[in-house]
């Protein structure tokens, strides 16, 4: 991981779309300071496409894509993207997995709840799970007393034990059925929506995150940025951003934009 102050202003100007994570990237313990929103804003009116790639509920996502300064976004850790088009008053909503896969996936995903809640004490199903269509939350340090990485592991255990997906974020640890993630659905979302082929242009594409679900992010794109706080999960990682900023949270996303929007204009 380089420090962002090597980050050059030839690939600056040539990047055409943000793609950046949300909790601990955008936030910090939960709040989205108005200085990160004003950064989302800064980059859309710079002329970047702009999306957040998150593991949040689909619940959020429509209100992000309504109201945020934003292009779309894709949700629950790839089963979804929405984008709203103002032209039109109309959502787009585009969703990985049929009607009929969701409601069956919904029941197998009960079974996998009541098994982590039990295996990992002071664990809960996370507090937005009323609002996601496809994807369980358990949290191991929003909303309940913080949990070690070892009790996110284990709970990421009972999830493959029962043949499905699970990552882990700073936050929850989410697991679903199907092939989808962040990255799958982003690439997807780009060439449907944006006509862009975000593996021929991976080059021209920064994501920007914070932790393990985010690793086949950073493993896609070279000019990916980490906040500082993705070294707390560094070693547990399977790829690295290509760069780090010096701020954790909310403040490295700042940072990151800042310097981006900087050197586009020299």
């Amino acid at each position: 991981m380089l420090e962002l102050t090597s980050l050059s202003a030839a690939t600056a100007r040539s990047i055409r779309v943000v793609l950046t994570d949300i909790d601990d990237t955008l936030t910090d313990h939960g709040r989205l300071p108005a200085a990160a929103y004003a950064a989302l804003e800064a980059l859309h009116e710079a002329g970047l496409l702009v999306v957040p790639v998150t593991g949040r509920p689909a619940g959020w996502c429509d209100l992000i894509a309504r109201q945020w300064p934003v292009d779309g976004v894709v949700g629950e850790n790839g089963a979804l993207w929405f984008r709203y088009d103002e032209a039109a008053h109309r959502m787009q909503r585009v969703y990985r997995r049929s009607a009929e896969e969701r409601a069956d996936d919904e029941a197998r995903l009960r079974t996998i709840a009541s098994a982590a809640l039990a295996a990992v004490p002071g664990t809960a199903i996370a507090a937005d799970q009323p609002f996601r269509t496809t994807d369980l939350a358990i949290d191991y340090c929003e909303d309940v007393p913080p949990l070690d990485h070892t009790a996110a592991a284990r709970v990421v255990q009972v999830f493959e034990a029962h043949g499905a997906t699970a990552k882990i974020s700073s936050i929850h640890v989410n697991g679903w059925y199907g092939e989808h993630d962040k990255l799958t659905t982003s690439l997807g979302m780009l060439r449907d929506a944006f006509g862009i082929d975000g593996s021929r242009e991976r080059d021209r594409i920064v994501f920007v995150g914070d932790s393990p679900n985010d690793a086949p992010m950073f493993g896609h794109f070279a000019n990916a940025v980490g906040v500082a706080n993705v070294r707390d999960f560094a070693d547990r990682m399977t790829h690295l951003p290509g760069y780090v900023t010096t701020a954790r949270g909310a403040a490295g996303f700042v940072e990151f934009a800042s310097r981006l929007i900087a050197l586009r204009a020299a």
